[in-house]
């Protein structure tokens, strides 16, 4: 059944999906034929001709408004999924620049710093891909690349070992930092952890346990106050004065206007390795190792910039 399914969706003429989506999202005929450079006559006849090959109707008025019908909503995604599948066979096929969706996960906190200038580059050299980001944690995007909703996702090194399904490639390291208010006067950083409160990083995520195993590690057992999800917002709180906290040093973008000092600690092995995930089995294989080849001097640029924010920092 899975076959026949596959084979009715290619003897469709792609352009009715294309005309069936462009209408859907912009919830107008008239809106959809200018963004496809048709007529609304012409958008109306491939949206009749798909609705007379699906055998069900798609669309529906609801006063100004063109909304999807039941039957419509049924197919949206996987009408998206198969245009997607078709404009990747045309890029194997003629083997020309990368063109097209890529799904790209990205662990904002990781690259805050770095992020914005590899979607400069990519968007200045690809323009005909399409760039889709989604932001989550490590956890919820090595999920959704096993499950195929990503075709790659910059994230954390998982806390496991990574299936034979996926490749992984190194983009930086994050060493640990005490984050304390800059009018701390002792800079031990062992001893802030030990006598300050202490603002934990959740401890179940891939960032917590390797905090946790330092900790444990260095023999301290710190005074929680508060254990919170994201780094922003334990440095804001860092800010008011309400504790110290041991984080990964992930940029200083986001420390900008903030009264905090950061404070390295011995080196240990609990940085947070951060680089790109894949699936060797992706559609896109030949985009991702495109995006990767853009990303690895990007990444050493903002890796040496950042560096030397933390030396200038420390000299003051």
């Amino acid at each position: 059944m899975s076959w026949f399914t596959r084979y009715l969706w290619y003897l469709m003429d792609t352009r009715f999906l294309e005309s069936f989506i462009a209408v859907v999202d912009n919830g107008s005929i008239a809106e959809a034929a200018r963004r496809l450079e048709l007529t609304p006559a012409a958008v109306a006849k491939r949206i009749r001709a798909l609705e007379h090959q699906i055998g069900a109707r798609l669309v529906a008025r609801s006063g100004r408004v063109v909304r999807s019908t039941e039957a419509g909503v049924a197919i949206l995604d996987r009408a998206r999924g198969f245009l997607a599948d078709a404009r990747d066979l045309r890029l194997v096929a003629t083997n020309r620049k990368p063109s097209g969706e890529f799904r790209l996960g990205a662990l904002t906190s990781a690259v805050s710093e770095i992020l914005p200038d590899l979607m400069s580059v990519w968007t200045e050299k690809y323009p005909e891909v399409e760039l889709r980001l989604i932001r989550a944690t490590s956890a919820i995007l090595y999920h959704r690349i096993l499950d195929g909703d990503l075709d790659a996702a910059i994230m954390a090194e998982p806390p496991f070992a990574i299936p034979k399904t996926c490749d992984w490639r190194l983009l930086r390291e994050e060493p640990l930092i005490v984050l304390a208010p800059a009018r701390t006067s002792n800079r031990d950083p062992h001893h802030l952890l030990k006598t300050e409160p202490f603002l934990r990083i959740e401890r179940t995520s891939w960032a917590g346990r390797l905090i946790d195993g330092y900790l444990r590690g260095a023999g301290i057992q710190p005074h929680e106050r508060f254990e919170l999800t994201g780094i922003d917002l334990l440095a804001v709180l860092v800010d008011r004065g309400l504790g110290v906290t041991l984080m990964h040093d992930s940029g200083p973008m986001w420390l900008k206007g903030l009264a905090v000092t950061k404070i390295a600690v011995p080196k240990n092995a609990f940085a947070r390795r951060t680089g790109l995930l894949w699936s060797r089995a992706s559609a896109r294989i030949r985009m991702v190792h495109t995006f990767l080849d853009e990303a690895v001097p990007v990444f050493a640029r903002g890796t040496a910039a950042s560096s030397k924010v933390r030396t200038s920092a420390r000299r003051r």
